[in-house]
């Protein structure tokens, strides 16, 4: 009983992952929370669909369609649909309607369906075509630089942006670098120094909270599925 998650960066600026999976027997996964809001697109026995899923502020339990194939682009932060607010999205998300396995309608305009390695082929056609947008404060902000106005202001157009706040997107990534470091064998003690937390409770609490697993299980590869790549080593 699997989920095979595989995971690459990429070059673009538009998109912070792309990812495949195949659910091997199962039913269903723990879902993690996540920052980004993303285009899913699967398979399972001829029929195709495509969805839009939203920033995760939460650990849950998530059905799965069994012997489904996935394709999904993870967006950067600070981007957004021009037709769907990213706050609208948080901790849900939205079917697209008439896919196929060749074509998904989004904005009005139907679009030809990426595999894993023509996503950002599909993104450029959609940012010259003005469905994915962004906000420049905000990849501004998140390369480290401190823009000419109130924190206030950038805390505004940073919710406006992602439905989160700075602070949860910070929370929430570290909680994810956590779980790959404990799954690739780091110790527990090193984890809570390297990623700043206060001590082993406070690591605890985040990855009951964001990932749904103890550092135990994260490092014997127990819980069941989970909706996350534990082999991103590059991420450590």
């Amino acid at each position: 009983m699997a989920l095979r998650f595989e995971t690459r960066a990429s070059n673009s600026l538009w998109v912070d992952t792309v990812w495949t999976c195949t659910s091997e027997q199962v039913s269903e996964m723990t879902s993690v929370a996540g920052v980004c809001w993303g285009l899913v697109f699967w398979q399972r026995e001829g029929r195709a669909c495509a969805s839009i899923s939203g920033p995760e502020t939460r650990t849950g339990t998530a059905s799965v369609p069994e012997g489904a194939t996935f394709v999904g682009i993870e967006f950067a932060v600070g981007t957004s649909l021009r037709a769907v607010p990213t706050p609208t999205l948080v901790d849900g998300g939205a079917e697209l309607p008439d896919a196929t396995r060749r074509t998904f309608r989004l904005d009005g305009i139907r679009w030809e369906t990426p595999g894993p390695d023509d996503a950002e082929a599909l993104v450029d056609r959609l940012v010259r075509s003005g469905v994915v947008i962004r906000d420049p404060l905000v990849t501004w902000v998140r390369r480290g630089h401190r823009p000419a106005v109130s924190g206030r202001t950038v805390e505004r157009r940073f919710r406006a942006a992602t439905g989160l706040t700075q602070g949860a997107v910070r929370q929430i990534e570290r909680a994810r670098k956590a779980s790959v470091l404990l799954a690739a064998g780091a110790p527990v003690v090193d984890v809570v120094s390297r990623l700043e937390y206060f001590d082993e409770p406070h690591l605890a609490r985040a990855l009951r909270r964001y990932v749904g697993r103890t550092a135990r299980q994260l490092r014997e590869g127990t819980g069941g599925a989970i909706a996350l790549d534990l082999d991103q080593l590059t991420a450590s």
